[in-house]
């Protein structure tokens, strides 16, 4: 994890699903020696989900402050980022997920987003998940969201001051 102590600006991690790219964010958060806080934007809507919700929250342990962010990610960070902490939040593409159903508009969010970042204070990590990588997806909202992810994950990239990309728990810098 070199220069994971680095507090210089935001860090993306980026990776497909089963990555490591959340086992990562998290070495990386808890690396700054800050406070760390975990801000999920996951809704338990079904019950696998749960699971995973659970299991992400057991592996963590103790010494994590979790807040719940499903929808209003800015207002969340701008509450908990301070120069004492570390914020992991995890995950942007369920985030999107969440401004989609609800019909709000995922290019707003992003964009508010993407100002807030480099002027918060401490250590931010944010997680999201690749999709652009496979098929054209044959529906219509799969279509918007893999293009909602592939523009939310460029302007993050640029609002960043390093971006990883995971895959089989190895992290490969794209920037920084």
């Amino acid at each position: 994890m070199q220069g994971s102590n680095d507090q210089s600006g935001p860090v993306l991690v980026l990776g497909g699903q089963r990555s490591g790219k959340s086992a990562f964010a998290e070495g990386l958060t808890l690396a700054s020696g800050l406070a760390p806080v975990y801000v999920a934007t996951a809704r338990a809507l079904d019950g696998e989900m749960r699971e995973r919700i659970a299991r992400h929250r057991a592996s963590r342990g103790d010494g994590w402050r979790t807040v719940e962010a499903p929808l209003d990610l800015a207002g969340a960070l701008r509450a908990e980022a301070a120069p004492d902490r570390a914020v992991l939040v995890d995950c942007l593409t369920l985030w999107l997920t969440n401004l989609l159903l609800d019909d709000r508009d995922p290019a707003a969010a992003g964009e508010e987003l993407c100002a807030l970042l480099p002027r918060l204070p401490g250590s931010i990590v944010l997680v999201s998940t690749e999709v652009g990588q496979g098929i054209v997806p044959a529906n219509a909202l799969a279509r918007r969201f893999a293009d909602a992810a592939g523009l939310l994950h460029q302007g993050v990239a640029a609002a960043s001051a390093r971006v990883a990309f995971v895959a089989a728990g190895l992290p490969l810098w794209l920037k920084g």
